[in-house]
C-alpha cells in the first residue's frame, strides 16, 4: 500500500454508483477518506464503512460544509441532482457553488469532478448543459478543478448501461428512434475509477477539463446489438421516425426500472454526440488503457457469475433493521432478487444445520412433490433432474452436487449458496443466510437470484412467480419450524 496517509480526501456521492466504488480504491491507495452524506445510515452494509470518517451534510445546505471540509486536501464532487425532480439544473448549480466556496474557505487544494462528455459548441440538452455548468460553478471560487467528462459508463448498475441492457434483454425487435444512431464513446467503469484515483497523483491534471472514453466509437444501436451478441440473443432493429424523447422516456420507463422522470433528460441528451475530441487523457495518464465496448460489456456481465453475487448484492437489512418486510422483490443490475426474512427463536448453528440438510433423501421439507415434479421435467428436457442427491446426508462442501443444484459457498453457522444446474432460460441461485440477533434468536434470510436471458427468461420468471412464491414462502417457514424443533430434522 502506498503511504498517502498524510492526504485526507473528501468524497461526496459515496452512496451513489461511482462514489461507492471509488471509496475502496482510495483506501487501497492509502488515502484517508471522509464521506459527506445526507443520511449516514445509508452507508451501513458497506465493508469499508469502518475505515472512513463519515460526516452528515448536504451540498444544498452551505452551513453543513465547513466541518466536512476541515483538513481536506482533495475533494471529489460526485453529486447529481437528476433524481431530485424537474429543477435538477438549479439544484446542481446551487450545490456546486456552495461546495466551491466552502472548499476555498477550508483551504482545499483541488476539486475532482465527473461531468458529461459532449461538444460544448453544439446545442446541448438541458441535462448535458447542467453537467458542464456544474463544472463552471465548481471553478467559480478559484479552487483548481480537475473535470473529467465521460459519456456512457459501462458497468452493472450504471443508469445508461442498464437502459441498454433491459431494452436488449426484453425486446426481440428493437424500435429505434433517431437518437439510437447518435455516436458515443462508452467507457468501462473500471477505467473511470482509475482516472479519478490517478488524478490525485498527477499535478498536471489540476485545472484541466479531461475528456475520457473507451477504445470504440459506436452508435447506441450498435451498443445494443453488441450487447445482444455477447448474451447470445438474436435482435432486429426497426427504425421509426416518430418516437420523440418524451415518448421514448415513457417507453423506457415501461420496459426498464428507470422512471420516465430520469429517462427523459438522459434520452434527450442522446441527440448530442459524446465523442472524445481532445486526447489529453492519454498524455497525462498513459498507463490507463481503456478497453473496447465489447470487452467492457463482458466485464460488466461477469457480475452474473455466482462468485460475485455475495459482494455485489449484499443486503444489510437483516442485521440493521428490526422491522424488515418479510418479502422484498427487487431488480438489481439486471438480476431479479427476492429476499425472505424470518426471525427465528433458535441459534444460528441450529438454523444452519437445518438448511444445510436440505435435499437428497430428506427432500425439500415443503411441497417436496413439486420439487420432484420439477426434477422429472428437467430430466425429460435433458437436464440433471434430482437423481444426483447429495454426497453426505449431513455435510456439505463447496463444489458438492445437491440434487439439481451445485454448492457454491458454505460458511459455517452463517451461509449456504446454491447454483442451479437445471435447464433454465437464465441463471439462478438460492442462498440461505443466518445472522444472530440476540441470545437464542437469529434472523434467517432466504434469497433467490435469477438472471433472465432474453424475453423468454423474464416470461419464465413472472409466469411461474405465484407458484414459486408459494413454495419458497413455505420452505423458509418450514426451516424455521425445524430449527425450533430440531428433533424433526
Amino acid at each position: 500500500m502506498e503511504d498517502n496517509r498524510h492526504i485526507l480526501v473528501l468524497v461526496t456521492g459515496a452512496t451513489g454508483y461511482v462514489g461507492g466504488r471509488l471509496v475502496p480504491r482510495l483506501l487501497a491507495k492509502g488515502y484517508r477518506v471522509r464521506c459527506l452524506v445526507r443520511d449516514p445510515s445509508r452507508l451501513e452494509g458497506h465493508p469499508w464503512k469502518a475505515s472512513v470518517e463519515v460526516t452528515a451534510g448536504d451540498v444544498l445546505q452551505s452551513e453543513s460544509l465547513p466541518a466536512a471540509m476541515k483538513g481536506v486536501q482533495v475533494a471529489y464532487y460526485l453529486v447529481h441532482s437528476l433524481i431530485g425532480g424537474a429543477d435538477f439544473h438549479q439544484r446542481d448549480l446551487t450545490g456546486a457553488l456552495n461546495f466551491s466556496f466552502a472548499a476555498r474557505g477550508a483551504g482545499v487544494e483541488r476539486i475532482i469532478f465527473l461531468g458529461g462528455l459532449a461538444d460544448a459548441s453544439s446545442s446541448l440538452s438541458e441535462h448535458l448543459r447542467s453537467r458542464q455548468q456544474t463544472g463552471f460553478a465548481l471553478r467559480s471560487a478559484g479552487v483548481p478543478v480537475t473535470e473529467f467528462r465521460a459519456g456512457v459508463i459501462v458497468g452493472s448498475g450504471s443508469v445508461s448501461f442498464e437502459i441498454v441492457r433491459y431494452l436488449t434483454e426484453r425486446i426481440p425487435i428493437l424500435v429505434c428512434p433517431r437518437w439510437v444512431y447518435t455516436r458515443t464513446q462508452p467507457i468501462g467503469i473500471r477505467e473511470v475509477l482509475e482516472y479519478l484515483v490517478a488524478a490525485i497523483g498527477e499535478p498536471q491534471s489540476s485545472g484541466r477539463i479531461i475528456e475520457i472514453g473507451g477504445a470504440d466509437i459506436v452508435t447506441y444501436g450498435e451498443m445494443m446489438m453488441i450487447y445482444a451478441k455477447v448474451r447470445g440473443l438474436k435482435r432486429l432493429m426497426l427504425p421509426v421516425p416518430f418516437l420523440t424523447p418524451r415518448l421514448s422516456s415513457h417507453w423506457v420507463s415501461l420496459i426498464t426500472p428507470v422512471p420516465a422522470a430520469i429517462a427523459r433528460p438522459l434520452i434527450d441528451g442522446l441527440r448530442n454526440e459524446s465523442v472524445v475530441r481532445d486526447p489529453i487523457a492519454h498524455r497525462l495518464f498513459p498507463h490507463i488503457q481503456p478497453v473496447g465496448y465489447r470487452t467492457a460489456v463482458e466485464r460488466a456481465l461477469v457480475r452474473l457469475r455466482a462468485s460475485r453475487i455475495e459482494t455485489t448484492w449484499r443486503d444489510a437489512l437483516s442485521t440493521s433493521q428490526s422491522d424488515v418486510s418479510p418479502v422484498i422483490l427487487t431488480t438489481q443490475e439486471g438480476m431479479i432478487v427476492e429476499h425472505r426474512y424470518r426471525a427465528v427463536p433458535a441459534s444460528a448453528g441450529d438454523i444452519f444445520r437445518v438448511f444445510t440438510g436440505l435435499g437428497g433423501k430428506r427432500g425439500w421439507f415443503y411441497m417436496n412433490w413439486a420439487w420432484k415434479l420439477r426434477g422429472f421435467a428437467d430430466r425429460v428436457i435433458g437436464g440433471v433432474g434430482l437423481r444426483r442427491g447429495r454426497r453426505d446426508p449431513n455435510e456439505l462442501r463447496p463444489g458438492d452436487a445437491l440434487d439439481f443444484w451445485r454448492v457454491e459457498a458454505i460458511e459455517p453457522d452463517h451461509l449456504m449458496r446454491l447454483r442451479a444446474e437445471m435447464k433454465l432460460p437464465g441463471k439462478a441461485w438460492l442462498e440461505f443466510r443466518v445472522t444472530p440477533r440476540m441470545e437464542d434468536c437469529s434472523m434467517l434470510t432466504q434469497t433467490v437470484f435469477f438472471a433472465p436471458k432474453g424475453l423468454f427468461g423474464w416470461l419464465y420468471w413472472y409466469s411461474l412467480y405465484p407458484f414459486h412464491r408459494l413454495i419458497f414462502n413455505g420452505l423458509v417457514r418450514e426451516i424455521a419450524r425445524r430449527a425450533v424443533l430440531p428433533d424433526e430434522l
